[in-house]
């Protein structure tokens, strides 16, 4: 079915407005597959992206402090990428089911599949319940502790559309989900749970504060229309200031994390090493902010993308770290 929403470029085509441009989903994925890759968000992967580094920090940082990195820590890595992609999906897919009519009154949201008549309300659901059962059966492959978390995941993922309907902070429920892998990912390597992991997980919500915020400032004037709340709304000419606290918070709490974890195992190189990431985050961060303007939605949508780079910067480090 043709899509009826979307801008002037795409309406017609079935593209989703803020796509990239040229994307594999809307050039060589078969046709009729087309509808239900852009439900997964496919064609914008940097969400993909975004729910699995806080995975690739708790796996590399595990492995640093082991020593050793094995092919359990390979399959896990893996399982996760794999995973990640499947229930980004599902999950962006229960986001549209729920979120339908809210996005058929915003310019940048029309254009997805079902407000613009491209997959029914059903078909949805359907797709969603594939994406879940096969990323479920990745995770059975995982420690029982980890098993356990994966569950106590599915209740954030369900309340995430619904956050900006009766919050300001819709930002932290959505932290809470996309960094929900460093809790699973660390107790699927390690069987169990501590601080260090925790640490790492909640400086990975004030990572999502900083950039779910500035990927929110592209829709304040239709969030205020139809009443959806956010933080870009709520801190408007004072977001640059609220994310000078969310970077450091990240920073101070992605630090203290490595420092719990590799201090007793690691040499001081290897630490050095792996904080020089957390510096390096952090300055990426700042770059970001250096260049913010939250009235100009194409560069907050790219400085929004920019955070893959970013979160991947400390993976970088851990991994030099383990050859030192």
């Amino acid at each position: 079915m043709t899509g009826t929403g979307g801008t002037p470029e795409t309406k017609g085509t079935g593209q989703v407005a803020d796509a990239v441009k040229g994307n594999w989903v809307d050039t060589i994925a078969p046709a009729p597959a087309r509808p239900y890759l852009r439900l997964s968000r496919a064609d914008r992967p940097i969400g993909t992206w975004l729910l699995l580094i806080p995975c690739f920090w708790s796996i590399a940082v595990a492995a640093l402090a082991e020593g050793r990195f094995t092919t359990l820590h390979l399959w896990i890595a893996l399982g996760c990428s794999i995973g990640a992609w499947l229930m980004r999906g599902a999950g962006c897919t229960w986001n549209d089911i729920s979120d339908r009519n809210f996005d058929a009154a915003v310019a940048r949201t029309r254009s997805r599949p079902i407000p613009s008549g491209q997959v029914s309300v059903k078909g949805a659901a359907l797709w969603m319940a594939a994406q879940a059962l096969i990323a479920f059966s990745i995770l059975l492959t995982f420690s029982w502790t980890a098993i356990w978390l994966g569950f106590g995941s599915l209740a954030l993922v369900c309340i995430y559309p619904f956050a900006k309907r009766f919050t300001w902070w819709p930002q932290i429920f959505l932290g809470l989900a996309f960094n929900w892998g460093a809790l699973l990912a660390w107790a699927a390597a390690t069987g169990s749970l501590g601080w260090a992991p925790v640490l790492i997980y909640t400086g990975g919500i004030f990572w999502t504060l900083f950039y779910d915020t500035i990927y929110a400032h592209q829709d304040t004037e239709d969030d205020a229309l139809i009443g959806v709340k956010s933080t870009a709304r709520l801190f408007g000419q004072n977001t640059s200031k609220w994310l000078k606290w969310f970077m450091a918070a990240t920073v101070s709490l992605l630090g203290a994390g490595l420092v719990l974890a590799l201090a007793p195992t690691a040499n001081a190189l290897q630490l050095a090493i792996a904080l020089a990431g957390v510096w390096a985050f952090g300055w990426h961060m700042m770059w970001q902010l250096s260049r913010l303007d939250i009235d100009d939605p194409a560069k907050c949508l790219a400085l929004f993308r920019s955070n893959r780079n970013a979160g991947l910067i400390p993976v970088l480090f851990l991994a030099v770290a383990y050859f030192a």
